[in-house]
């Protein structure tokens, strides 16, 4: 068993406190790395491994989730979105905990009508409490190709990225009282599935099922990441400097650029700024910088 670094001191104490062993992981077949957990056969595996879809129609949606459970690291995972009319239908790709208190690190893809583009809607949940959304349109469509949606889980801080392009960073503020995810090991979930009852306009668009069946792709999952296996006391090093970088790096300059760009430009809802929502006052990591 290898030792935890001093950037992960944080993981340790919490991998020690659950007396469970902690290890890298790399990904990449889906046979090897999920279950498909619902939906009658409409989700499929095939290409040796290498791609999922997920389908939706009239009956049902289907979903999948990891075999493993994570504590803290980096997930990548492509995704081709339904194309189309997609009006009503939402695909949630997050990590989540089980439990009333639960711990929830989301991204949900919000279909609109042909030409309109999706919304892409960004959560977090600490001991079951959301509530901090904040939402985007995507600078390309979605649909015509894959592109990678990623999530840096760390004991500092959460970073939200698209492309590797950072769209949201949420800071550990338990300094100000603000819980934060970090001793509930995760699961990956996705799943497709109809919600024209407020996914679409607030539900005023719905879902028009002479377009379905509706169809989501999956490809090129990665877990650099710590893996939750309940039989040890320490977590392994990472293999290299590189393999590692999600371990101590924030964002740098040119990152701390990016983000500013999506946030000026394509940020539609931010919680933070709903003063209508929270007219007592924001919530106290709002008040926060990245």
């Amino acid at each position: 068993m290898g030792s935890c670094s001093n950037a992960v001191s944080m993981a340790l104490m919490a991998c020690l406190a659950m007396n469970s062993l902690v290890f890298v992981a790399y990904g990449g077949d889906f046979y090897q790395d999920f279950d498909l957990t619902w939906g009658d056969r409409r989700g499929k595996i095939f290409n040796g491994g290498k791609l999922l879809s997920l389908s939706l129609d009239r009956v049902s949606g289907s979903g999948f989730q990891s075999k493993k459970e994570y504590l803290f690291g980096r997930i990548d995972m492509q995704l081709k979105l339904v194309a189309g009319n997609s009006a009503g239908t939402v695909t949630a790709y997050y990590l989540s905990s089980q439990g009333a208190s639960h711990d929830e690190i989301d991204f949900e893809f919000l279909g609109n009508l042909s030409g309109d583009p999706y919304i892409l809607h960004t959560n977090v949940f600490t001991q079951g409490k959301g509530n901090r959304e904040q939402q985007f349109y995507l600078w390309f469509d979605p649909t015509r190709n894959f592109h990678t949606y990623s999530i840096i889980w760390k004991p500092q801080h959460i970073i939200f990225l698209v492309d590797n392009i950072p769209i949201r960073v949420f800071k550990n503020a338990e300094a100000i009282g603000v819980p934060f995810p970090k001793s509930q090991p995760m699961r990956i979930y996705s799943s497709l599935w109809n919600a024209d009852d407020w996914a679409t306009r607030g539900g005023l668009v719905k879902t028009d099922w002479t377009k379905a069946p509706f169809t989501a792709y999956y490809r090129n999952f990665n877990a650099n990441a710590c893996v939750w296996s309940g039989t040890g006391s320490s977590c392994a090093k990472m293999n290299s400097v590189s393999d590692g970088a999600w371990e101590t790096n924030g964002l740098d300059a040119p990152g701390r650029r990016r983000l500013r760009w999506v946030q000026k430009y394509f940020m539609i809802y931010n919680y933070c700024t709903d003063l209508k929502r929270f007219p007592q006052g924001v919530p106290p990591e709002c008040k926060r910088r990245f």
